[in-house]
């Protein structure tokens, strides 16, 4: 099956499903990030892992459900690792990164943590709390580490019930050019 069209199911299928503990569905969310990412002029990789950052969810052993009852589902790196069938490293690496810049903004940003979510505050925990030590430098360290972090204010301010976001279509052109390049290179 076509890579895009694999994806679109899942957004059809999956991701109607509530976003753990949020106010909209998973497709809802993850198309509200795609659509900030769009806004603020990022390049077709970062909208294509804006959109793409919580496939994990769906393809993870761990259900994101599961996340919330306390068990790390590791939802960026088996989201990415899966994701690597098709794309290259511009788009997966944000994507792999995306909760570890959480965990890096919350150690670094006076005030980022309050901006949170509960739910988000929640898995935050879940997932490690705010980095320590040598993870900030090795983090920091990462070349996608401001992609990520980018990503990431995307990911916390797509949860909006009131927003309207394009439907999955409008970015179904961006990702299957992105799927040709990783084919051709």
């Amino acid at each position: 099956m076509d890579p895009v069209e694999r994806i679109a199911e899942l957004f059809a299928s999956e991701g109607a499903a509530e976003y753990l503990g949020e106010p909209v569905t998973q497709a809802a969310h993850m198309l509200q990030a795609a659509q900030l990412a769009e806004r603020e002029g990022a390049d077709d990789a970062l909208i294509a892992a804006a959109l793409l950052h919580d496939v994990g969810h769906f393809t993870s052993a761990v259900s994101g459900q599961q996340l919330m009852e306390g068990t790390d589902n590791r939802h960026s790196h088996s989201g990415a690792d899966w994701l690597a069938q098709w794309f290259g490293p511009e788009v997966t690496e944000p994507v792999r990164l995306h909760v570890a810049a959480k965990r890096y903004l919350c150690a670094v940003e006076p005030g980022y943590a309050g901006t949170l979510s509960p739910a988000s505050v929640y898995t935050l925990g879940v997932q490690g709390g705010p980095m320590r030590g040598a993870e900030l430098d090795q983090f920091a360290a990462s070349p996608y580490a401001q992609a990520a972090c980018r990503l990431r204010r995307w990911d916390d301010a797509a949860k909006d019930p009131d927003a309207a976001a394009p439907p999955f279509g409008h970015f179904r052109q961006r990702l299957a050019n992105l799927v040709q390049r990783q084919a051709a290179g």
